[in-house]
């Protein structure tokens, strides 16, 4: 772990290279270094692709509004 720490930049360019580099602690592996990916979401990847009954919903949105504002009569 101590020789990871001093050579931490040489290690870093090493997986950028393409390299894996695992980190071990008394002889067993802890961390592997790997590429930093960012992932970008897809807005409305999943249009389409679930329903739902809005009317389902109704006896919840009474019990909501009553433990919000009190009485609904």
């Amino acid at each position: 772990m101590h020789e990871a720490k001093s050579q931490l930049s040489a290690l870093v360019e090493r997986v950028l290279a393409g390299e894996q580099v695992t980190i071990a602690r008394a002889g067993s592996p802890v961390v592997d270094l790997v590429i930093h990916r960012v992932e970008h979401p897809i807005i409305g990847a999943l249009e389409g692709e679930y329903s739902y009954d809005a009317d389902a919903f109704d006896d919840a949105d009474a019990e909501i509004r009553q433990m919000f504002y009190g009485s609904v009569d």
